[in-house]
């Protein structure tokens, strides 16, 4: 029994070793084990020549125990308290004999071989037990690796997925890319369409115009010069057929020859500002050739603003505004591409009189709309400023103003490419800036700033804190 004894106790340290390494404790234990496990033979070699029998079997449970004892009370070697029990009849069977053999030796040696016979079988149980132990660590060595492997196999897999994710994501990234930089071009496209067709039909309006100047001019001109010529013959008329009327007709006749003459001249001044109006329209018809030229900013802002003026007048009869023109002294001429410019001051006052003129209506007339133009030098560039006293504009729609296509005006009363030609003509043509300033229901604020070129001149007559009301 003394070996059977130090070589169960073997037998579970080298099992209790190998079942460990499966764990995540098992380099803490490693070298503890492999060391008690030798220990047990080292002790049996040493017991078994210094002792008695009764003694080296009293030694080899002794330490049987001892060690089956440590192993159950150890937290990390609960997965072989399943196998301990396996001990339970050797230990029990080696502790009777023990007893027997100290308390009736002479019946300890009657039996003796039948208490072999049941140690051996104990231990034989023991073994038996160790193998299927053994068997199922084998296969639940297997059932890890197995599971190491799938392991592996799924971080593989992750890994690839992640991979392909991550490629799917880029090229997702990139389609959304260029699909909003076709968005983007298609948009351009669409726009430079419209200003295109916007561009022509100014072109068929301007031929248009310049045709019909040019039918009125000829009549008009006859107008003007019978009317001056007529002037000239009733004071010819005065002056030698009128003095040999009689004294009592004279009377009657200076009063007819004055209301004549006050009505050709009234003929005379109406037709030249006709002929004025007319050449004006033959000026603004022209196609533009893009050509810069020397223009004077004060003279084209004035002009605009009458133009615009009177085209809502002859829309709305009622209409009524107060203009302001505050003109700077010392910018005569300007490199700029006049009839471009003049669009841009064009449609800035016809949305500051639409404004003004919409704001009338909904306070019932207890308004007074007006328009200011201003013009001034700041440092090496030159400002227009033209300002209302209208709507405003909201602030959350301050982000799209200049976008082609968008408006604020009702449906039909507005394309939206208004502000974005005038943006695109500043800015682009003329390497200035178009900037708002605004505060929603009570103003409108916008500032054209153009960079000073070659050709600036100062000197022009200041027209400055002008108020007319038409």
């Amino acid at each position: 029994m003394y070996f059977f004894s130090f070589l169960a106790a073997f037998l579970l340290l080298r099992r209790l070793r190998k079942s460990m390494l499966l764990t995540d404790q098992g380099a803490k234990w490693d070298k503890t084990l492999n060391i008690a496990s030798w220990v047990s033979l080292g002790a049996f070699i040493i017991f078994s020549n210094w002792i008695s029998e009764f003694w080296e079997d009293v030694v080899g449970i002794a330490y049987l125990i001892l060690v089956l004892t440590l192993v159950y009370k150890e937290k990390d070697f609960k997965m072989v308290r399943s196998l301990l029990q396996s001990f339970y009849p050797y230990v029990v069977i080696c502790l009777l004999s023990l007893l027997l053999k100290l308390i009736s030796p002479e019946l300890h040696n009657d039996w003796d071989d039948y208490i072999t016979m049941a140690a051996l079988a104990g231990f034989v149980y023991i073994f038996a037990a160790w193998m299927s132990f053994n068997k199922g660590q084998k296969a639940l060595e297997v059932e890890r690796e197995k599971r190491i492997v799938e392991e592996k196999q799924r971080k593989i897999i992750e890994a690839h997925k992640e991979e392909l994710e991550r490629q799917v994501a880029q090229r997702t990234a990139e389609l959304t890319k260029q699909k909003e930089e076709l968005l983007h071009t298609v948009e351009e496209l669409q726009a430079t369409q419209a200003q295109l067709i916007q561009q022509e039909k100014l072109a068929s309006l301007g031929e248009l115009t310049a045709g019909i100047a040019h039918e009125i001019q000829n009549p008009l001109n006859f107008v003007n010069n019978f009317s001056e010529v007529s002037i000239e013959l009733l004071e010819e008329l005065k002056e030698e057929v009128f003095q040999h009327l009689p004294a009592a007709e004279q009377e009657n006749a200076a009063e007819i020859l004055q209301d004549l003459t006050q009505n050709l001249e009234k003929i005379t001044h109406h037709g030249k500002r006709a002929d004025s109006i007319v050449k004006g329209m033959l000026q603004h018809s022209r196609i533009s050739t893009g050509q810069k030229e020397a223009t004077d900013l004060n003279a084209l802002a004035d002009e605009y603003l009458r133009l615009s003026y009177h085209g809502l007048r002859a829309k709305d009869k009622t209409f009524n505004a107060s203009l302001v023109t505050d003109f700077g002294a010392d910018l005569q001429a300007i490199s700029v591409i006049p009839q471009d410019m003049g669009r841009v001051l064009l449609n800035l006052y016809n949305n500051a009189f639409y404004s003004v003129s919409e704001k009338k209506k909904k306070l019932n007339g207890s308004f007074t709309p007006t328009v200011k133009v201003s013009t001034r030098r700041v440092g090496n560039s030159l400002e227009i400023t033209v300002q209302d006293n209208g709507l405003g504009v909201p602030q959350q729609v301050l982000d799209k103003i200049f976008q082609p296509f968008f408006t604020t005006k009702p449906t039909g009363q507005g394309t939206g490419l208004g502000l974005s030609l005038s943006y695109d003509i500043i800015t682009k043509g003329h390497g200035g800036e178009l900037k708002i300033n605004t505060r929603e229901g009570e103003f409108a604020e916008f500032i054209i700033t153009l960079p000073l070129q070659e050709g600036v001149a100062s000197g022009s007559g200041q027209v400055k804190g002008e108020k007319v009301r038409v």
